[in-house]
């Protein structure tokens, strides 16, 4: 018993491995009768192989050919090797040996080459890339009849064979040919994704477009917007643009106009506008156009409309005119028209221990926190209980509640309480515009940018009451109208914005805080579209303005605004990176991280990723004196998030990294750890995110403590959730002595409750494919003005600045309406969105779902999918407003 347990020594436990593998030998020679026939005729056919008769020879090829082909097509997976070719292996020398021998041109040659070239599948050493070899030996023609697996193989290999020849600069024509045979199989046989990346790596994926039919169209372009994510530019680009002339050509017009806004290209959205006929499908091309913001010319150019009566619908429809009625019918469905106060958000009654008993601290800024929270909680609803409650005495006006600069941004909440709704507002707002006291003014300017935020109206009555502010001396007024302005024209490339405002950007005279403001409302106005005098202004003023006035927020605010100019735009920036890097030493380095980060928003550049981690992560000696060293940290940080924010693998990749960035990273860098954790989770309440951000929001670095209390509140933007909201009632109480920080908690409960819970401030929409550049810079407007400065901007006098949400704020809706607009209920399945991409058969798009009737709120993360055969939607994504018709073919079904 005792020798059971010895270990054994080598010289056993070789004779042991010897043993088995005798016995394998064994068990192998006892084949059954059928695979020792098998074994003895391919042996046979083999040495006929050989025979000097031509004749001989070719029949013994073909019944090799044969029994391979009946054995790789008959199996449709390659889970064990088919037993031709394991019987054939020890003899694949042999063959290998007489098709070198065999001269070329000589009869047969070709035959055989083929069966070598499968047999190489399992034989050949790895790397040697035989089975090509001696594929561009055989028969040109058919490579179907090898069957699948030995298509896959074959075409691993023409990618890298392809990828040698390009190296040394040699012709691949013979590659091209094989793949030109490759690729039609691949997409007759639902390997879609196959296709695409033989047709990727050959770099020849604009050949895709003429093998898509309407049977495989829809796994091709979902395979391809997959790529999109992982490929450099201009491949990124490429795919996108295949996608689209896919859609095009199959006629999916709502599918085609998304993916040439995700190109950002005007001239493709006209030209997929243009060749949509039906007006059922033209009104659902309008709604997608008015939802992210872009407005085509109906009149002249490829997307124009003859008939008058339509261009007018449909002009009505993309400019926004009816969001606010189809946004107060869904509030009306949802039952929340009643105007909500602070102190039904605050719900102080629920918060247990040290609520402050005695009179309230610095009441003024208490009203300025109660002001946003008004503003942001009943917005687009057209009532509150604060500023637009009437009032027997003018003098006891809300707005005059509160101190100096906090009436500008009582008066300008005036304009989210009325956002979207241009009849009904201005002539709520027009009497504050005569008010003798110039915050007032100013607030009221605001609120008509606000009010025109995402509506566009043919008497532009912004621009018209607008302009005539921006000239005036009072600089809080000129900073009304011009963020009035910036809000109100957001996206829209407007010319007489950008006459109004260039001169002020330039004005060296101005104060900084005017000439950065103007600057950052020309960022809203042309975002991401590198206009060059926007650009040109904004370098110049930097170039001219003395340390003093770079140093200020203002100089970081100008930065931001260049980078707007080139969201999204990718090396169009490098040339303005050159000239910021001889710029003073005290924003240069600051605007170059701004520059790129901006311009590689959501294409999750793996190289800019690590650059900016490399930043992120260096170790910078500085004092008071010299702070302006590490300027540039949070925002490298924040690029972090920016970056990665287009897809799930890189937001979880960066929140990894950021985790690490908490434990080791320099004060500078963790400032900017909060708000790239709400940039990657925007209206989306995480569990993990809010715990992290709970626990900064306690941090010892205040400014860490106040980016983490914004973030909660960016987090939780418009979902009432309920978690967030008590996390945000305790830190209430905890911080009920700071005054600085409870305004902050408290903005942060009215973003959680934004409209009542039926807002989103994502800046990504149909299904999370297209990025709306307008609400994303408005949403760095607030975190880099915030993260930087806090307590100079939104924690000082700049307060107003959070109104640059408004371009994000969207309804998260899914409302069915009829061709003439009415709305249309219809049970949907509402559930959490599954990744489909390359799946086999039919797989489920949603799950854990339930069923509603619409109008019904989506969350970040959710699909809708109809729950009836009763109608057919104009657009495959359901989201915002979706326009139903009757199908033709329903019959309903009697009990």
């Amino acid at each position: 018993m005792a020798n059971e347990n010895k270990p054994q020594t080598t010289d056993e436990a070789k004779a042991e491995k010897k043993g088995k593998d005798e016995l394998k030998g064994l068990e192998e020679e006892e084949l059954s009768e059928e695979d020792q026939k098998l074994k003895d005729d391919l042996e046979l056919m083999v040495t006929r192989v050989g025979d000097s008769d031509a004749g001989v020879q070719k029949l013994a090829i073909e019944a090799l050919g044969t029994e391979i082909r009946q054995a790789l097509t008959a199996t449709s997976s390659m889970t064990s090797v088919p037993k031709p070719l394991k019987f054939l292996r020890p003899h694949y020398a042999a063959l290998k040996a007489q098709l070198e021998a065999t001269p070329q041109g000589a009869p047969n040659r070709e035959q055989l080459a083929d069966v070598v070239s499968v047999l190489a599948m399992t034989s050949s050493d790895e790397g040697s890339r035989e089975t090509l070899k001696y594929k561009l030996w055989g028969a040109k023609g058919d490579v179907s009849k090898w069957g699948h697996e030995y298509i896959r193989h074959l075409a691993g290999e023409i990618g890298e064979a392809n990828d040698e020849r390009r190296a040394a600069d040699e012709p691949s024509d013979d590659l091209m040919a094989l793949v030109d045979e490759i690729v039609p199989y691949h997409m007759s046989h639902n390997a879609e994704p196959e296709a695409v990346d033989l047709l990727l790596e050959v770099e020849r994926i604009s050949q895709l477009e003429a093998h898509a039919d309407d049977k495989n169209y829809a796994r091709t372009c979902l395979y391809l917007l997959g790529c999109h994510a992982y490929l450099p530019e201009p491949d990124d680009s490429a795919v996108v643009r295949t996608a689209f002339n896919i859609y095009r050509k199959v006629g999916k017009h709502s599918d085609a106009l998304r993916m040439a806004l995700k190109l950002g290209s005007r001239e493709l959205a006209a030209e997929a506008f243009g060749a949509c006929e039906d007006p059922f499908f033209k009104k659902q091309l309008a709604y997608i156009l008015g939802r992210h913001g872009l407005m085509l010319d109906l009149e002249e150019g490829p997307a124009a409309v003859g008939d008058e009566e339509l261009r007018e619908q449909l002009q009505q429809i993309m400019s926004n005119t009816r969001l606010s009625e189809q946004y107060l019918a869904l509030a009306r469905d949802l039952d929340v028209m009643e105007a909500k106060a602070p102190e039904d958000v605050y719900k102080m009654h629920l918060v247990e221990g040290r609520a402050t008993t005695g009179p309230a601290v610095d009441s003024a800024r208490a009203n300025l926190a109660a002001t946003f929270v008004s503003a942001f909680v009943n917005a687009g609803f057209g009532q509150d209980k604060l500023v637009t409650a009437a009032t027997e005495d003018e003098k006891v006006h809300w707005i005059f509640k509160n101190k100096d600069h906090g009436k500008m941004s009582a008066t300008a909440s005036l304009g989210t309480v009325l956002l979207w709704d241009v009849e009904g507002g201005l002539p709520q707002i027009d009497r504050f515009l005569y008010s003798t006291d110039n915050q007032v003014v100013a607030g009221a300017l605001l609120a008509v940018g606000i009010v025109n935020s995402g509506v566009q109206d043919e008497v532009d009555p912004a621009l018209a009451l607008l302009s005539e502010y921006v000239g005036k001396d009072d600089p809080q007024t000129r900073i009304g109208a011009i963020l009035g302005l910036g809000i109100a024209y957001a996206g829209r490339e407007k010319e007489e914005v950008a006459e109004l405002l260039l001169p002020l950007v330039m004005d060296t005279e101005l104060s900084m805080e005017v000439s950065s403001m103007a600057a950052l409302a020309l960022a809203l106005v042309y975002q991401g579209s590198a206009h060059g005098d926007a650009v040109e202004a904004v370098l110049q003023a930097l170039m001219l303005r003395g340390e003093a006035d770079l140093s200020q927020p203002g100089g970081h605010l100008m930065c931001l605004s260049l980078g707007l100019l080139f969201l999204h735009r990718q090396g169009a920036v490098d040339a303005t990176v050159e000239v910021a890097k001889t710029l003073d030493e005290k924003v240069s380095r600051f605007l170059q991280v701004t520059l790129e980060v901006c311009a590689y928003a959501g294409t999750g550049d793996v190289l800019k990723v690590q650059q900016l981690l490399a930043l992120a992560g260096e170790h910078i000696e500085s004092d008071e004196a010299t702070a302006w060293k590490t300027l540039h940290q949070p925002v490298a940080v924040l690029g972090l998030g920016l970056l990665a924010m287009s897809e799930e693998l890189g937001t979880q990749m960066s929140q990894r990294a950021l985790e690490h960035l908490l434990q080791y990273g320099d004060p500078a860098a963790r400032r900017g750890v909060p708000l790239a954790l709400a940039l990657l989770n925007i209206s989306s309440p995480d569990m993990n995110v809010v715990d992290t951000l709970s626990r900064l929001s306690h941090d010892t670095d205040t400014d860490v403590a106040m980016n983490a209390v914004l973030a909660l509140g960016l987090v939780g933007a418009g979902t009432n959730n309920a978690r967030l909201a008590g996390i945000l009632r305790q830190l209430s109480a905890y911080y009920f002595k700071e005054p600085t920080l409870l305004f902050l908690v408290r903005v942060a409960q009215g973003l959680v409750h934004m409209g009542k819970g039926l807002m989103t401030l994502t800046p990504y929409h149909s299904d999370h494919t297209l990025l709306n550049g307008t609400a994303l810079a408005g949403i760095l407007a607030v975190l880099l003005a915030g993260g930087l400065d806090m307590k100079a901007t939104l924690a000082g006098k700049q307060h107003y600045l959070l109104y640059c949400l408004t371009p994000a704020m969207k309804p998260r809706m899914l409302m069915t309406v009829d061709e003439d607009g009415a709305m249309l209920p219809c049970p949907v399945r509402v559930g959490t969105a599954v990744d489909t991409v390359a799946q086999a058969g039919r797989p489920k798009t949603v799950t854990g779902f339930q069923t509603h009737t619409t109008p019904v709120l989506l969350s970040v993360g959710e699909r809708a999918e109809l729950g009836t055969e009763k109608y057919v939607p104009a657009s495959s994504t359901l989201e915002g407003v979706v326009i139903l018709r009757e199908n033709p073919e329903y019959q309903e079904m009697h009990e």
